[in-house]
Formats: C-alpha cells, structure tokens, sequence
C-alpha cells in the first residue's frame, strides 16, 4: 500500500528526515532509485539529456559494482548519484548493526552520505545512528508508483502532475519492473512541467 502524495503527519513524524525542498522557489527535484542497470538507466539519461534536466540517482552498491560505466556516465552527465544500501536492504528487516554497514559498503563507491532507505523503510533508530554518522537522509513528497504493475501508465502520468509543486521530491524507478510506466510518464511529465516554467535542481 502507497499514497502519491506523502502524508503531513508522517512528515510531521519524523521530521529530521528530508522530505521535500522550499517551497518558494518553482524548482522540481526529480530522483531515481534502485540502478544503475543496462536496461534502464541509459534510456533515463537519454531523456533527462533531451529535455536538458538534472537529476539525483540513489543508486545501490551491487549494480554500481555490476556496471561502472553507466555510473561513470551519470557523473559526466552532471547528475548527483546517492546510496540507496548495497543490497536494497529494507531496514525494518535487519539489525542496526548490519543495516549500518550494508550502508557504508555503498558510500565506499558513491562516496556521498546522501541517503534513502529502499522501499522508504527503516527504523528511528537507524536513522539517528545515520544522522550521527553524517549521513542525510532523504525520504520524498511525490511517490510516482511506477514500480506498481497494477497501475496504468496513464494514471501513474495523472498522479504526479496533480501532486507536484514547489520544491518537490519526487521518485522514479530506473528498474525493469517500472518500465511501462516509466517509459510513458517521464517525457510527459518533463514537457509538461518545463512548459510550467520549472527549473529542475539536483539534491
């Protein structure tokens, strides 16, 4: 179960995490979890190119590993890149203890502490332990849902142009299972927004 727009009482709930950037400034911040892989990441940095947008990349450490040259692509191409774990670790799952070091093993090759727990689940603990060790982590406003089968590419498009505004975090999925969705949501939503007057910023 998933909601588009994040709710204010989880917000509310924790705070110290970062779930969506000013809302004065009409900037939009596009993100990317779960690559890189072959079968995506290429056609996402293809379109971001054509349209001429930045975005950040929360990449896990196993696929950076697997394939280094589309991650050195997405740096040459000015995107941010961020640890998303080393193995897509759900936190509720799994002790701090190895939590914290499936994190470090995915900053080893990133080399950022701009973080966001797969599947946007951990503990409070976890997330003070990675607040202690530098580490900013970062949750969204916007869920795109492209990673639901269940839903249409047409309705996944309708979902994130009503519920992005200012300062949006919002997430996509350059993983085989959104494709559908993906592939037909992304370049709508970019024309639709850079016709709004958007600029897109990077985390």
């Amino acid at each position: 179960m998933y909601v588009v727009k994040t709710p204010f009482a989880l917000r509310w709930l924790y705070p110290s995490l970062l779930w969506h950037k000013p809302r004065e400034d009409k900037r939009i911040f596009l993100t990317f979890d779960d690559g890189p892989i072959p079968d995506v990441t290429p056609w996402v940095l293809n379109t971001l190119k054509t349209y001429g947008v930045q975005a950040t990349f929360f990449c896990v450490g196993a696929n950076i590993e697997k394939n280094p040259d589309i991650f050195r692509r997405i740096l040459d191409e000015g995107h941010r890149v961020a640890n998303h774990t080393y193995n897509h670790l759900k936190g509720w799952r799994h002790s701090q203890e190895a939590y914290l070091q499936n994190v470090d093993l995915c900053e080893r090759l990133t080399g950022t502490q701009l973080f966001r727990p797969p599947y946007g689940r951990g503990t409070r603990a976890q997330y003070r332990a990675l607040a202690a060790l530098g580490y900013q982590t970062v949750m969204w406003d916007v869920l795109s849902g492209d990673f639901d089968v269940n839903l249409t590419p047409e309705k996944c498009l309708r979902g994130v142009l009503k519920h992005t505004e200012n300062g949006s975090i919002v997430v996509f999925h350059d993983h085989v299972k959104a494709v559908p969705r993906l592939y037909y949501t992304l370049p709508r939503a970019l024309s639709h927004w850079l016709d709004q007057g958007y600029a897109f910023g990077t985390l």
